[in-house]
């Protein structure tokens, strides 16, 4: 089996390489320097999941943001241009990504670095598991941009930590240190920052023997209702 990485470069698209690999396919969002997120990115990113979901020879999937940061959230100098009607497409963008990466129908693994912040926190709740580095911070920060969570992604947050404590994000922003997300359950396995991917990727190794479409069948019986 090989490895395929898909690469978002930039905002100018998703370039494929393949190497040699045991069926594990790394998404990287490298959209330097703090991963924000646009219209265009969303769309990317819905592409590429539906790219990698239909390799059959691809058993696990990586969701990186680079050995820097994972996602600092949505691009605020972007959204503060929209008009409203494309305030309302770009929540769509978002919305269509984030079910894409939770509709891959393969075992998923966040590996984070540096922030989860906003949209990236909900990025990062896509995955199946997520695995941080020990330095790593957390936070549901858009309401202190004057915005609510777009689409599910509070009702995302509530289902890994409980609408308690989500609420308690979702209402303060305040960010959580990668300890506490722990205990949380935000994250599955806190790490040395240098030790993120090669985390990660061990998690996704676990599954490159066992048939796609069982594998497909079996997430499928988690599928949100």
């Amino acid at each position: 089996m090989r490895e395929f990485v898909a690469v978002i470069v930039n905002e100018e698209g998703v370039h494929p390489e393949v190497s040699a690999g045991r069926g594990v396919a790394t998404l990287l969002l490298s959209r330097p320097p703090t991963n924000t997120l646009t219209r265009q990115v969303h769309r990317e990113l819905t592409e590429a999941a539906a790219e990698i979901g239909a390799r059959d020879d691809i058993a696990a999937v990586i969701v990186f943001g680079g050995h820097e940061i994972f996602s600092a959230g949505e691009d605020m100098p972007e959204l503060q241009t929209l008009t409203p009607d494309e305030a309302a497409v770009a929540a769509r963008a978002c919305q269509e990504a984030i079910h894409a990466l939770t509709d891959i129908p393969k075992p998923t693994v966040a590996a984070i670095t540096g922030y989860a912040l906003g949209a990236g926190l909900t990025l990062a709740l896509s995955a199946d598991w997520r695995v941080s580095g020990d330095n790593v911070k957390f936070g549901a920060t858009e309401i202190l941009a004057g915005l609510a969570p777009v689409g599910d992604g509070a009702g995302r947050l509530a289902d890994v930590v409980g609408e308690s404590k989500a609420k308690d994000l979702v209402f303060s922003g305040r960010f959580v240190d990668a300890r506490e997300a722990l205990e949380l359950g935000l994250i599955d396995e806190m790490v040395a920052p240098d030790g993120v991917y090669d985390a990660a990727l061990a998690w996704a190794k676990r599954f490159v023997d066992y048939p796609p479409q069982v594998l497909a069948a079996a997430k499928a019986s988690f599928a949100r209702r």
